[in-house]
C-alpha cells in the first residue's frame, strides 16, 4: 500500500509540474500546410517523456526557431506514456514516415527528453529507424534505467521498462548502442534528481556533454542549452 501511494504521489508531484495527460496520437507543431514547403534544414521530431506532452517543448521550438528554424521544419510526437515504449517506438515510426511525406525529406532529426529516450532509441535501433534519422539528441534520457522508475512500476509497464536490469533495457543495451551513420548526442547532469544514477544517459559512440548543474526538468527550459542543440545539428 505504501508503495503504491508513493507512485501516486510522484505522478502527482510531476503531473503539477508538467502538463500531463496521454495523447492518443501524435501531433505536430505547424500547420500541416506548412509542412509542405521545402526547406533547408533537416525536419525536427521532439519526443516528450513520462507524464509529459508535446506542449512541453515550446520553449524549445522557440529556441530552434530562433536560431533559424521554420515553423514548417519543427514537430511534436506525443504518445500514451503509460503504455509500453517498444509501442510508442512503432507510433513514433509511423511518425516520422508522415513527417518525411509531408516534408519531402530524407531523414529526420530527433530531439528527446527523459523516457522520451527509450522510445527514440528504440525506434533507432529494434525498428530500423537510424536509416531515417540524421542527428539524434537525448536530454537526461534513462538510457540505462533509473531507480526513480521503481516508484511507479505500478502504474505503467513503460515504468517497470525503464527500471534498470528491465529486459527491455537490456535488448536495448545490447550490441552497438549507437548504431547506424546517426550523429548521437546527450546531455546529462549530476543535479538532475530524477535520472539515478544519472551517468545512466551517456551512450558508447555519442558525443556526451556533461551539464555542470541542470535539473530534470531544466533541460526543457535552459534556452542556453536548446540552442546548443539546435546549433549541433548544423554538424
Amino acid at each position: 500500500m505504501r508503495r503504491t501511494i508513493s507512485a501516486l504521489a510522484l505522478a502527482a508531484a510531476v503531473a503539477a509540474t508538467v502538463t500531463a495527460g496521454p495523447a492518443a496520437s501524435a501531433e505536430a507543431a505547424p500547420a500541416p500546410a506548412e509542412a509542405v514547403h521545402a526547406s533547408a534544414r533537416t525536419p525536427v521530431v521532439f519526443v516528450h517523456g513520462y507524464l509529459s506532452d508535446g506542449v512541453t517543448w515550446d520553449p524549445a521550438i522557440a529556441a530552434f526557431l530562433a536560431a533559424g528554424y521554420r515553423p514548417g521544419d519543427l514537430f511534436t510526437y506525443s504518445y500514451d506514456f503509460f503504455g509500453s515504449n517498444e509501442a510508442s517506438a512503432r507510433g513514433l515510426a509511423a511518425f516520422v514516415a508522415k513527417v518525411k511525406a509531408g516534408t519531402g525529406a530524407d531523414k529526420v532529426d530527433i530531439v528527446n527528453h527523459s523516457m522520451g529516450g527509450l522510445v527514440s532509441l528504440w525506434y533507432a535501433k529494434e525498428l530500423g529507424g537510424a536509416a531515417n534519422i540524421k542527428h539524434l539528441a537525448s536530454l537526461a534520457a534513462p538510457h540505462h534505467g533509473t531507480y526513480i522508475a521503481g516508484l511507479c512500476t505500478v502504474l505503467s509497464v513503460s515504468c517497470r521498462e525503464m527500471s534498470p536490469g528491465s529486459d527491455f533495457l537490456k535488448r536495448l543495451a545490447s550490441g552497438d548502442e549507437t548504431p547506424g551513420a546517426v550523429d548521437y548526442r546527450t546531455w546529462y547532469s549530476p543535479c538532475d534528481g530524477v535520472i539515478s544514477p544519472f551517468t545512466s544517459t551517456p551512450l558508447q559512440g555519442a558525443v556526451n556533454t556533461l551539464v555542470p548543474c541542470e535539473t530534470h526538468l531544466g533541460f526543457l527550459t535552459d534556452v542556453g542549452l536548446l540552442t546548443r542543440v539546435a546549433s549541433a545539428f548544423k554538424a
